[in-house]
């Protein structure tokens, strides 16, 4: 059977092979271009049944090729045999019959009595499990090829009808057909079988199929065999094994390249400098697209923007009502949850608590949920970034130098901010997205996914410090370690053992301790004013070993249900739900995993009151009282820096968001967006909340977790990406449950720390390793032999792609070392 792949019953008839690619003798090829132009041809026949097609067929043969009336009727009769097919099983039904016969051979010199082919579908095809794998709308073609003894020279015949006819139980699976090739003749001649091959490959070719449906005459379906020979690739025998099949490709050609002739296809490529300019394009945002064009006219895009997200409105919520929309609720609220805490915990210490994790939860929560309703991108997450805390850290210390009161001097800030963003709405300032290249686009992906894999291994290593190694420690002299509670007030022994330390009995040749030693806890030791002493009091390796081992457990186990999805293993219907709740599953487990073992591990700290961080300050910020009047002006030179920082942070995301490979149907909003971060910019400095704009690897998470694949696919070809579930639910659930946090903080305080620094490892990675610059930067490790066959290593010579790659990475050391520096507050300059 063939769909766009070939596959074979094996020996033993027990099952159906591997779809692999078919490989065509050539002579077979002209032995049915030779059918063709001698046999019977039939073209919109209008037949309602199988026996009266056959009866067609044969009598209205040319004449050179007629037979007889009584080999007609016994070749009718011959052909009108229901013919037997292989069923497809599953693998509990082949276990089901080896366990009731196990023994069971095949009868041999038996022959089951053959009856015709029935009106009416059996009940075999309307059960087969293969028609899940046909797609809506397909037909059927039949090719029936053998040697027939009775017959003296071969009767060839192609027929193809009007419109799509049920012929009964003659198909593997009840579908309307529509093509037919007949060949049969006497044994002498050779390869009816490869001619019945080659056949039914060309029907399974899409252009072919075209020449087939249009075919007015004879010589236009040898014209189509032409035209498939001018594209046939020829293997030499000497260098190839027939035997050998090839597996299917992961991408195949559209038709519309192959009908395109491209003349520079036609020559051998070199790694020269020859370039394809449809090749060289890199699939970035749509450069020619009216969402960067200018109008003109003031709030021009703007207005655009709302014309084109308007009639999507809707359809942005019922779109969202699938399985896969809670997968990625669960996971990017569990990535926000803990980049709110990191945040929120670096900006208290950088701000004197002034922002702390609580205000970071309620800014998130809030932040996201207006831009996730209002945006004109709503799969864009909206978060704290690396150069916003490094202003906010700098504009703290100013503060304290120069006695300003930071929260006012911060809310004349964001007042000025917000207006020059509104300036740069109206003045569609957006259109200038149009110049950013990969380049950029590549070095700030990069810079921002290794700030996320750098910042997890960080905060892991840090554990070390909260959970010293005793790295004296000895196993020969493990009976002197002990950890011991000594009190001030002699009211008890004077050395009393805690239970929380290493203790080792004493060997039978020591006296025992006094009758009148107590335990005191940790807690009830330093309570009653005493201090631990010994090496061991602070000795916890446990914790920082199985940290580390949830960690990298989390990281691994999601990765391995990731790839699942590509798997050989379960159904494909397990595999998407196990591949889209992948994270989900990796969290869980590893949470198992430590509420098993039951050492104190570091949890997820959630704030439980709804009041400021810092008991100082109050929700609402007072823009005069604190400051010189004179603030409020001078406040607009730092607002410019910050301007640039929000512009940049966030055209560049939404760039990388809205590329042409997620085939986003709904369109773009940048000017939308930066009205959004630039509004919100006032609400978050009044109340003194964090500054929020486009998180660019948990935008990118939240993209990947809503990937949509063909449901259908033919056996052997690979799902094909359809696009992104582009809808707001997901954002809004996210936002609202982060809102909802404080009051889940009973449940969320059992998730470990080290799981979900994984999952931060696991965001950064892919993010990653979704860019070239990772392909290009293994090639530099490579060599020339064993390198990919990358579509630009034909065009672009090597030296230039090493180049290319090296400056790239000296602009991102670059970046790095200033985001490091207490320049970082020109990163975006640099940018």
């Amino acid at each position: 059977r063939w769909m766009k792949f070939e596959e074979k019953v094996e020996d033993g008839g027990e099952r159906w092979s591997a779809p692999h690619v078919p490989a065509l003798p050539l002579y077979s090829l002209f032995q049915l271009r030779m059918c063709l132009q001698k046999g019977t041809m039939l073209l919109d026949l209008d037949a309602t049944s199988f026996k009266e097609i056959i009866d067609k067929a044969l009598s209205e043969q040319p004449e050179e090729a007629e037979l007889q009336p009584e080999l007609r009727e016994r070749l009718a009769a011959l052909l009108l045999l229901q013919p037997q097919h292989q069923p497809t099983k599953s693998l509990l039904q082949l276990l089901a019959e080896l366990g009731l016969s196990p023994c069971r051979g095949k009868s041999k010199g038996k022959s089951e009595p053959r009856t015709q082919v029935s009106k009416t579908p059996l009940k075999e095809q309307l059960r087969n499990r293969f028609k899940k794998k046909v797609p809506p709308g397909a037909e059927a073609a039949h090719v029936a090829v053998g040697e027939v003894e009775f017959l003296e020279k071969p009767f060839a015949a192609f027929i193809r009808l009007r419109r799509g006819v049920s012929l009964g139980s003659l198909a593997e699976v009840s579908l309307p057909s529509r093509f037919l090739f007949i060949l049969l003749g006497p044994p002498k001649v050779k390869a009816y079988h490869e001619v019945g091959r080659a056949m039914a490959t060309l029907l399974t070719d899409e252009l072919f199929q075209r020449v087939a449906w249009q075919a007015e005459h004879r010589e236009d379906l040898i014209t189509g065999i032409e035209a498939f020979l001018d594209e046939l690739i020829v293997l030499p025998p000497g260098k190839w094994d027939p035997s050998t099949r090839i597996p299917p490709p992961s991408h195949l050609p559209s038709p519309c390249r192959r009908t395109a002739v491209d003349p520079l296809d036609q020559q051998p490529h070199g790694n020269g400098d020859m370039t394809a300019a449809g090749d060289r394009a890199s699939p970035g945002h749509p450069r020619s697209g009216e969402e960067l064009e200018r109008t003109g006219r003031l709030f021009g895009g703007l207005l655009r923007d709302i014309r084109r997200k308007a009639p999507w409105y809707s359809s942005d919520f019922s779109d969202a009502l699938h399985p896969q929309c809670l997968s990625a609720v669960l996971y990017i609220y569990l990535a926000t949850v803990t980049n709110a805490i990191t945040f929120g915990g670096m900006l208290g210490d950088a701000t004197a608590n002034m922002q702390g994790v609580l205000e970071s939860f309620l800014g998130t929560a809030f932040a996201g949920f207006i831009f996730c309703l209002f945006s004109g991108q709503p799969l864009t997450i909206l978060s704290s970034t690396g150069p916003v805390l490094v202003f906010e850290r700098l504009l703290f210390s100013f503060s304290q130098d120069h006695g300003l009161d930071y929260l006012e001097f911060r809310l004349w800030i964001g007042l000025w901010v917000a207006f020059f963003g509104v300036v740069l709405v109206a003045t569609e300032a957006s259109h200038l997205v149009r110049y950013f290249t990969r380049f950029t686009e590549e070095g700030f992906c990069a810079l921002i996914s290794l700030i996320f894999i750098y910042d997890s291994l960080k905060k892991m290593l840090s554990l070390a410090d909260a959970f010293p190694i005793n790295w004296q420690y000895r196993l020969d002299n493990v009976t002197s370690y002990s950890c011991t509670c000594n009190l001030r007030r002699r009211l008890f022994n004077p050395i009393l053992t805690c239970l929380s330390t290493v203790q080792c009995l004493p060997l039978p040749s020591i006296q025992s301790p006094p009758a009148t030693s107590a335990a005191l806890s940790r807690t009830q030791c330093l309570d009653r004013g005493g201090h631990l002493l010994g090496t061991s009091c602070q000795y916890v390796p446990d914790v920082t070993l199985i940290s580390f081992l949830l960690f990298g457990g989390t990281f691994l186990f999601c990765i391995a249900l990731k790839c699942l999805r590509s798997s050989r293993y379960f159904p494909v219907g397990v595999r998407k739900l196990v591949s889209d709740f992948a994270v989900i599953l990796g969290i869980l487990a590893s949470c198992i995993v430590d509420a098993v073992l039951g050492l104190e591990t570091p949890k997820l700290l959630v704030p439980t009151e709804l009041q400021p961080t810092n008991p100082e300050r109050g929700w609402i910020v007072s823009p005069f009282g604190a400051n010189p009047w004179w603030v409020c002006l001078l406040s607009a030179v730092p607002a410019v820096l910050v301007t640039i920082l929000i512009f940049m942070d966030q055209q560049i995301t939404a760039v990388i968001l809205n590329r042409r490979e997620y085939k986003l149907q709904k369109g773009a909003g940048f000017h939308l967006d930066l009205l959004c971060v630039s509004l919100l910019m006032v609400v978050t400095s009044v109340i003194g909340l964090p500054w929020y704009v486009s998180a660019t690897v948990i935008s990118l998470a939240h993209m990947e977790s809503l990937r949509k694949e063909s449901a259908t696919s033919a056996p052997g070809e690979h799902p094909k990406f359809l696009g992104i579930r582009e809808q707001r639910l997901t954002g809004l659930a996210v936002f609202i449950l982060m809102g909802a946090s404080v009051f889940m903080a009973p449940v969320l305080q059992h998730i470990p720390m080290p799981v979900l620094y994984g999952v931060f490892l696991h965001m950064g990675t892919t993010a990653l390793n979704s860019i070239q610059l990772m392909d290009r930067v293994r090639l530099l490790l490579m060599p020339a032999k064993h390198q990919p066959d990358l579509v630009y290593l034909r065009h672009v010579p090597l030296r230039r792609v090493h180049l290319f790659t090296i400056i790239q990475l000296l602009c991102l050391a670059l970046l790095w070392v200033l985001k490091s520096t207490v320049a970082a507050i020109i990163f975006p300059v640099m940018v």
